[in-house]
């Protein structure tokens, strides 16, 4: 079944005619088993305060306590108190009966505080533990049955039934286990001889030892018992008390006795020596503290006392004889650690506030005063005064005290008051602590930040930091303290449609305006923003002012050659005739830069040619002309590289390589030029796309200019039929009617049906001329005839 802590809440009523303005004072108590994993709930603290839990934040909750805060949160969005951490109560409170974690919550507006405890219980998470894996014990053949040897006890870190509960041992003929309570609660263990020892028969003997706690489950632990049979010493030491009171002042210092063992052996001589130690487990726990001596069993002050962190120690000793075999005794010591007044109170402030406007009416709650004072008893009773010259005073509430406003205040007379709070206990001698507060009276606000100018002008080199800091605004208010206090923020604004706080950020606290990203001059120039100084005033004020930001240009984008542009990062090739002379014109290098001003002014050099007195390079211009003629000497692909460099600081530049190629005549040229269609590596997609498009509205033009002639012929040879109806007639071989061996049309017209004959006029005549190549053309060209024509009837 899951664990639900227990919670109790205790209201102190407050018992004043007129409580103190703005102060509740409770007790909470919760109760959470240790062990509790991280996150763990505690309880509700609005539930418990009776609060919503929306007031939780608007009223500023806080813990307040050394080991409250390490170990409990409160989520003020629920309420819900948890552990911050895994509780370990041996961790915490050692082996005190009671373990508590006090905390305090602190409210504000008005102010309260709540004084809470968690108290935790142990659970059994220690087993009992032996300090070593093994007791050797050395018993004399000659010992008599009954004789008890004193085992070392086990340790458990737990208390209360968790703690060691059960000692057992093996099943033995020889031994058996003897167990008794002291009125402290310790078991005592001892071993028993049940039978007479015979070295000769059996010289040793091995027994489980196991001690068991009370827990649930329980765990236990085990060590070895080896037993040596030797002969001689029959008697060991006893003690003259099973148990040793004593107490000592926890101011004692070192060296001080706290009391004295003593122990008796029947044996003689070294038989009956004694050496006085602490057990293996009264050694981990007292070595800081005391001191035991081995010959007279004094046991004295070896380290500082504090009462406060351990009120009391509980050890075992033991007597040693020098007989062989060696035989021990042993006793418990407890040791109560008094109570001093060495603690002086401690005074705390719980409140954050220490400001009050001037005009707060009388009985205006200040601060809240918390005196502690860590010593028990009348050395941990304390009482606070302040002086009385002053126009505040002081009300009690248990253990806290509320410093609250007597009198009207008047800021242009005093602006602070310095207050001394005094505290004193009531020990013998009595202690006492002081600490100063000073109060301060606010002003009223009244009066609106201002910027030192409307407007500002802020000027940006592209390319900064991201982060850097480009400008500070700074406005002032005249009113004092919160009232004067100015934060800064960006209005709303827009800039190339996305909020400003992606381009910029303003420290709120002192107007330095800081650039979230590198700015890029040419895509934005410049913008405006408004920038907003609010005081912390109630209710606040502000004003605004205007920022211009303007980008400026930096030498960051080389230059790049729009013509001629290298395709697949070959070298671009010009072709240039033999006969070219001085002054021609290559080609013409043009590039561009996409900065501005002078980092966009750029200069071309030739940085490498094969004959470097053929071709240069205009500086401005970017043109390539031929310095002189082309002799027949010079090679015919000639290989520059033009170089263009910006103005900017520093310079950035690009190269292109071109290779010239002389050529004799440009029938060449166009042979050269055809083959270059052929290598599709040249072509880029763009081309490609071009060249299909234009091919296809080639071939649609010249569709349209076949149709039109087909229709134009059709509409001609009808009117012809419509009147006339010449005979055209193709002479072959050596005639009258051939004209450089083709045939011609022959120059007489036939009128059917009439027998008229009409010889064509020389104007009408036509020859067909046709080139060599007319056989691969469907177009024909005519010309008249020289010859003329004659008219016959």
């Amino acid at each position: 079944m899951a664990y639900r802590p227990r919670f109790a809440f205790t209201v102190f009523v407050c018992m004043f005619t007129k409580c103190a303005p703005g102060l509740i004072s409770g007790q909470m108590h919760y109760s959470i088993p240790e062990e509790m994993e991280q996150g763990a709930f505690v309880g509700n603290i609005a539930e418990d305060l009776g609060l919503n839990v929306w007031q939780l934040s608007a009223r500023k909750l806080r813990l307040k306590s050394d080991n409250g805060g390490r170990y409990l949160k409160v989520n003020l969005e629920s309420g819900i108190l948890s552990l911050r951490e895994r509780v370990d109560r041996e961790g915490i409170c050692g082996q005190d009966d009671k373990c508590t974690i006090p905390f305090e919550t602190i409210l504000e507006n008005p102010s309260e505080v709540h004084r809470g405890k968690i108290e935790i219980f142990d659970v059994n998470d220690n087993a009992p533990t032996f300090p070593h894996s093994s007791i050797v014990l050395q018993i004399s053949e000659a010992s008599a049955p009954g004789v008890r040897f004193r085992l070392e006890s086990a340790d458990d870190a737990d208390i209360g039934i968790n703690t060691v509960a059960v000692y057992t041992i093996s099943s033995s003929a020889y031994f058996s286990l003897k167990t008794q309570k002291t009125d402290d609660g310790f078991i005592i263990a001892e071993l028993l001889l049940e039978k007479s020892l015979d070295r000769e028969i059996q010289s040793s003997f091995q027994l489980l030892f196991t001690v068991t706690d009370g827990g649930t489950p329980q765990r236990s632990g085990t060590t070895q018992i080896l037993i040596s049979v030797l002969d001689v010493n029959d008697n060991q030491p006893v003690f003259d008390r099973d148990v040793y009171r004593g107490s000592v002042s926890e101011n004692s210092t070192k060296g001080t006795s706290v009391m004295k063992v003593k122990a008796n052996d029947m044996d003689e001589d070294q038989n009956a020596k004694i050496t006085y130690l602490f057990s293996d487990v009264a050694v981990r726990k007292a070595r800081h503290f005391f001191s035991l001596d081995p010959d007279t069993g004094e046991i004295r002050i070896e380290g500082p006392l504090d009462f406060e962190q351990a009120n009391g120690y509980a050890l075992d000793v033991k007597a040693v004889d020098h007989g062989s075999p060696a035989m021990t005794g042993h006793s418990k010591v407890l040791i109560k650690v008094i109570d001093v007044n060495d603690n002086a109170p401690e005074i705390e402030m719980t409140s954050a506030s220490n400001k009050i406007p001037e005009n707060a009416p009388t009985g205006t709650f200040v601060t809240l005063i918390s005196v502690m004072d860590r010593d028990s008893g009348e050395n941990g009773q304390v009482r606070c005064q302040i002086p009385n010259n002053i126009p505040f005073k002081l009300q009690s509430a248990k253990d806290h005290y509320t410093l609250i406003t007597s009198e009207m205040f008047d800021r242009e007379v005093i602006s602070a008051y310095k207050i001394l709070i005094s505290a004193w206990d009531k020990g013998s001698p009595s202690l006492s602590a002081n600490i100063t507060i000073e109060i301060i009276i606010s002003d009223v606000n009244d009066n609106t930040p201002r910027f030192a100018e409307a407007s500002y002008n802020i000027y940006v080199m592209e390319n900064n930091a991201p982060g850097a800091s480009i400008f500070t605004v700074t406005a002032t208010d005249p009113d004092l303290e919160q009232n004067s206090y100015v934060s800064y923020a960006f209005l709303e604004n827009q800039v190339k449609n996305l909020p400003v706080s992606t381009y910029l950020t303003i420290n709120s606290m002192n107007g330095t305006i800081y650039a979230l990203r590198s700015f890029d001059y040419e895509n934005l120039k410049n913008f405006q923003i408004h920038v907003q100084a609010r005081d912390a005033g109630v209710p606040p004020l502000s004003s605004s002012a205007t920022v211009n930001v303007i980008v400026l240009d930096q030498n960051d984008n080389a230059p790049v050659f729009v013509s001629p542009s290298e395709q697949g990062g070959s070298a671009t090739e010009e072709i240039v005739p033999r006969s070219a002379g001085q002054g021609y014109l290559v080609a013409k290098i043009m590039a561009t830069d996409a900065d501005s001003g002078q980092n966009a002014r750029l200069f071309y050099q030739m940085v490498k040619s094969t004959d470097p007195s053929l071709f240069n390079v205009g500086q401005n211009s970017g043109e390539i002309r031929n310095v002189r003629n082309i002799l027949q000497s010079d090679a015919t692909t000639q290989t520059l590289v033009i170089l263009v460099k910006d103005n900017g600081q520093p310079s950035l530049s690009c190269a292109v390589t071109m290779n010239i190629r002389v050529l004799e005549n440009s029938t060449e040229a166009m042979s050269e030029s055809s083959t270059l269609v052929k290598n599709p590596g040249f072509f880029t997609d763009p081309n490609v796309y071009l060249i299909v498009i234009f091919s296809c509205t080639s071939a649609v033009f010249l569709l349209i200019i076949v149709l039109l002639i087909g229709i134009k012929c059709k509409q001609d040879r009808s009117i012809i039929q419509g009147y006339i109806s010449p005979s055209y007639c193709y002479n072959r071989g050596v005639s009258q009617g051939t004209f450089n061996g083709r045939a011609v049309m022959e120059e007489t017209l036939r009128y059917p049906g009439t027998g008229r004959v009409a010889r064509v006029p020389e104007s009408h005549q036509y020859s067909v001329c046709l080139s060599p190549e007319s056989a691969k053309s469907d177009f024909l060209f005519l010309k008249p005839c020289g010859a003329p024509i004659s008219q016959s009837q």
